[in-house]
């Protein structure tokens, strides 16, 4: 055939009727093994593919989900993706990656995904504001997930790695080493406050008896942000009054850090200063880094995420406890 073949060829060819061939290319239809194979065969032979978008015109469904990023910088979300994308395929799904940085926002990628005809979106980051995600619902919209931070919106589910039973098992670590001057580094700053890391890490440590914990901000997830914030606090701060551990608020913080203490100061780790990241990077477990971390439950996430999506799971926020990692950064 010189053109591309049709359900009609595929039903003519095979002596049914075109509902058979569509029962047949449809999970779950009811359609005996025979006129399934049948028809197969008869596909097989005439090239025969079946055509997702007329398809989703009828179900109302593209099987696509929108995925956000606004960070590539952290290594982490290289990862994520790599469970994630693999998850949905698995399910018969596809990813449709959307970049938002300076010259595309999120209101864009929403809309973006709105116009695509997704089934959902999910969103991975750190530098979306409450409203606007709050802002994204829209009657008729696709529904929204966030992935690897806890939503604070109502109607926006979230699967996000445990703060509190993280930095509960963290500090409970370090104050059993003999740490008593802890410091957190943090990243990027946006209005949701859900990640609750920092808040989580300074509770634990005022149950123990210590009320300050000093905030070194980077202001970005990215190694030499890090780089900088770590070298000027130990520029400014005297040996004697410097913090003795240092919380960082992922694992690309806690290399930049690491780098300039080590390289930049000659200070010994952990010795001098202990330096903690969060994640579960695999570069951490190098030698060269040696850090300890925390590693979130990626998996067990993602999964419970593509359950909601399959509606195998009814979509609400959790959060689920990852492993803590302990090497010799502390």
């Amino acid at each position: 055939m010189t053109r591309k073949a049709t359900a009609a060829d595929v039903a003519l060819e095979a002596g049914v009727s075109r509902w058979t061939v569509t029962r047949a290319f449809a999970p779950g239809s009811y359609i005996s093994e025979k006129s399934r194979e049948h028809v197969m065969a008869v596909a097989e032979r005439l090239g025969y593919r079946p055509n997702l978008l007329a398809r989703s015109l009828s179900t109302k469904t593209t099987h696509q989900i929108a995925v956000l990023v606004d960070d590539f910088s952290n290594l982490h979300k290289l990862a994520v993706l790599e469970t994630l994308t693999a998850a949905l395929q698995a399910e018969g799904l596809m990813a449709m990656l959307v970049h938002i940085g300076q010259h595309f926002d999120h209101a864009h990628a929403f809309l973006h995904a709105d116009q695509r005809q997704v089934d959902a979106v999910v969103l991975m980051g750190t530098g979306f504001r409450d409203e606007t995600l709050a802002a994204a619902i829209q009657p008729g919209s696709p529904p929204l997930f966030v992935l690897a931070r806890e939503s604070q919106v109502e109607g926006i589910p979230s699967v996000a790695c445990d703060a509190e039973v993280s930095m509960r098992e963290i500090v409970a670590h370090l104050a059993a080493r003999g740490y008593r001057r802890p410091g957190f580094m943090s990243g990027a700053k946006a209005l949701s406050t859900g990640l609750g890391r920092q808040r989580c890490f300074a509770e634990n440590w005022r149950a123990r008896g210590v009320a300050d914990v000093p905030e070194l901000a980077a202001g970005a997830y990215d190694v030499k942000a890090a780089e900088a914030c770590l070298r000027d606090y130990l520029d400014r701060t005297p040996a004697d009054q410097r913090i003795d551990v240092l919380m960082c608020e992922n694992d690309v913080l806690a290399i930049g850090a690491l780098d300039v203490a080590q390289r930049g100061f000659g200070l010994r780790v952990p010795q001098d200063l202990a330096i903690a990241g969060y994640d579960g990077n695999d570069l951490t477990g190098l030698g060269l880094f040696d850090l300890t971390t925390y590693a979130q439950p990626m998996d067990e996430m993602v999964a419970a995420l593509v359950d909601m999506l399959q509606g195998r799971r009814e979509p609400a926020s959790i959060t689920l406890p990852g492993r803590l990692i302990v090497r010799g950064s502390t």
